[in-house]
């Protein structure tokens, strides 16, 4: 008789489900710090030399989407923060607008402070940024480009690439509209 061993792992380890990685709009809900191989449809993608060469607020608004680590939102709308955050000098920051799936009140107050910082205009050039392999710069790109913006840009490299640059930070508060 002929005995043949199957390994336990074979045998004792159930499928396990994964979480899904987009939500049904198309938005990345899951393991943000990734790989992102191409900007969203309809946006460019932008080498960090390239976005150096602007001046953030005078040929591009540049927009940090980095989440704010540790803080959290007041209920009147104001950032309460566990650390500082650095970010390209000029660029307006707008923490957790990244994510897949908004909060509550988030995608309201990114719209209104968008709309207020262009002037309403569609076609001002935007920068949208996190870290590198990071999906929340993508997303929050993909978001304003499904919003109407026809000028959107990603920099993929997003402060990693700056800094890989030696091209400095710059503390940086969240954006001073109030939430709603």
């Amino acid at each position: 008789m002929r005995r043949f061993l199957i390994p336990a792992l074979l045998i004792a380890s159930p499928a396990v489900a994964q979480p899904p990685l987009f939500n049904p709009a198309g938005y990345r809900i899951a393991h943000y710090r990734a790989p992102v191989r191409q900007a969203p449809a309809g946006v460019g993608r932008i080498a960090p030399t390239a976005a150096a060469q602007l001046v953030p607020g005078r040929d591009a608004l540049f927009i940090d989407v980095l989440p704010a680590e540790g803080g959290h939102r007041e209920a009147d709308g104001r950032w309460r923060l566990a650390e500082p955050h650095a970010s390209i000098p000029g660029a307006h920051w707008f923490p957790e607008t990244g994510r897949g799936d908004l909060a509550p009140g988030i995608g309201p107050w990114f719209a209104q402070r968008v709309a207020r910082l262009t002037h309403g205009r569609r076609d001002a050039m935007l920068i949208l940024f996190c870290r590198a392999d990071c999906w929340m710069g993508w997303n929050a790109a993909r978001r304003l480009r499904a919003a109407g913006y026809g000028n959107v840009w990603w920099l993929a490299e997003g402060t990693d690439g700056w800094s890989d640059m030696k091209r400095p930070l710059s503390r940086i508060e969240p954006d001073g509209g109030i939430m709603p």
